[in-house]
């Protein structure tokens, strides 16, 4: 399934690893390209820190490729990608089309829906036009209780879970400091999993379990108390319909290379949602995901049998074309 020989340094020629920028998932972004650029130094790479908030992006003239751990806008939107695309430069993860459409929650949602992939039911909401007496009937229409997303927001920066309307308020005039738009989903009951992407196929699907009942940004990077395993605990059969489900949702918002996709499963039928037991639902594609010592992707890739090492040598083996020889 991967291919785990390693690849002569020399060939990679100068690396720029981006880090850092200006989203709010800045100080995750700095913890993951310093991971990044640290194995890639450890291989023999000759690799460098590039933040493009505090170095002009034309300076990348000098690199030969760049492997991008930029979180959040400016990173997995499109923009970066862009601009690399105009100075000719290989990148690692998805272009420009797959990023734009990844990091928006709401037009992913709409293309999943429309090509039959499960999505829990939703209503997007817009701060130009919301007014609080919109609440009671925006609850009623989705089950009662509803989680709250920014659209263009990763990390689970803005998330909030609502069941009454003074907290349903309270969290969507929170959410639009963040984003215009607004995406209220159903509260699905049940595990929550992940299934990373790397070169085509999927990893060993992760399941997650946090103190606060959902995973939010304290879950990812402030506690050692959110409960990982991997493997997940799912049947064989299971486990083949969500790598599955995982790589079809990946492809449909013309993501590549690299990624990770976030996956709900209801758990018992409740009278007012009417969710069948056991059905999985998306939540979102990530294309640029955590790689620090505590993130998803590298745990999925431990199980499957690549170091972290060889993880990022697989992602950034993406910028040579492919025909190029393999070290023995």
């Amino acid at each position: 399934m991967l291919d785990k020989k390693r690849l002569a340094p020399s060939l990679f020629g100068k690396v720029a690893v981006l880090l850092g920028g200006n989203s709010a998932e800045r100080e995750v972004s700095l913890a993951s390209g310093s991971e990044v650029l640290l194995a890639l130094k450890q291989h023999g790479i000759d690799a460098h820190h590039f933040d493009p908030n505090e170095q002009h992006v034309e300076m990348l003239r000098d690199f030969d490729r760049v492997f991008i751990a930029l979180h959040g806008r400016g990173g997995e939107d499109g923009v970066i990608q862009g601009a690399l695309e105009s100075l000719g430069i290989p990148y690692t993860g998805s272009g420009v089309t797959g990023s734009a459409i990844s990091i928006d929650k709401i037009l992913s949602k709409l293309i999943w829906h429309a090509i039959g992939l499960p999505t829990a039911k939703y209503v997007v909401v817009n701060k130009d036009t919301f007014i609080d007496s919109q609440a009671e009937n925006i609850l009623e229409s989705l089950g009662g209780t509803v989680m709250i997303k920014p659209s263009l927001e990763g990390s689970s920066l803005g998330m909030a879970k609502a069941s009454d309307t003074s907290t349903f308020i309270d969290a969507i005039k929170k959410a639009f400091n963040f984003d215009s738009r607004v995406l209220v989903e159903t509260f699905i009951q049940g595990p929550e999993y992940t299934v990373s992407i790397l070169n085509g196929s999927a990893l060993p699907s992760i399941s997650m379990k946090s103190a606060t009942g959902f995973y939010d940004y304290h879950a990812k990077y402030h506690t050692n108390t959110t409960e990982y395993a991997c493997p997940s605990g799912l049947s064989d059969t299971e486990e083949k319909q969500i790598q599955t489900l995982a790589l079809e949702a990946f492809k449909a918002v013309k993501a590549e290379g690299w990624g990770r996709v976030d996956i709900m499963r209801s758990g018992t039928v409740d009278a007012k949602t009417n969710l069948p037991n056991g059905q999985f639902y998306l939540l979102e594609n990530n294309t640029i995901p955590g790689m620090t010592n505590t993130s998803l992707v590298p745990k999925a890739a431990k199980q499957a049998g690549l170091s972290f090492t060889e993880l990022v040598l697989a992602i950034l083996q993406q910028t040579l074309p492919n025909n190029t020889a393999i070290e023995k």
